[in-house]
């Protein structure tokens, strides 16, 4: 489960999909490893050069909904736009993320990652922090 490392990420074997252990010591944390487990996953190589900026809105019902929302967004603006980020500064007002994005155009993705899932999704409270698996749709 989780190590001494605070927050981080690691790929769980799963039969048809792609699984992700993820665990931070708060949402935003948990949201930001999320993300680069992600782009890990789906082995995402960003371009040298001009970086881009940008802020982004995405709000849920609960830590669930959001993080499935703000990990739908970021595989939306590598579809659409072709961008990957390695940066982030997220601030959390309740379930709403207010997030300003930091990264490039992707030079390449070795995997696609069709979507984020709901199943068996579940952010857990531990004594290090939070954890969550996530199920991605390949």
């Amino acid at each position: 489960m989780m190590s001494e490392v605070q927050a981080g990420f690691r790929e769980i074997e799963h039969t048809a999909d792609w699984e992700l252990q993820v665990w931070a010591p708060d949402l935003a944390a948990l949201l930001e490893q999320a993300a680069r487990g992600m782009y890990a996953l789906a082995q995402a190589r960003l371009e040298d050069g001009p970086r881009q900026a940008i802020s982004l809105q995405v709000s849920g019902l609960d830590a669930e909904s959001l993080l499935v929302a703000f990990l739908a967004e970021l595989l939306y603006l590598s579809e659409q736009d072709g961008l990957g980020f390695d940066r982030f500064a997220l601030r959390l007002s309740g379930y709403e993320l207010h997030a300003d994005l930091e990264g490039t155009p992707l030079a390449s993705l070795g995997k696609e990652i069709k979507a984020v899932t709901y199943h068996n999704l579940v952010v857990r409270q531990t004594g290090q922090g939070l954890v969550v698996n996530i199920v991605f749709d390949v």
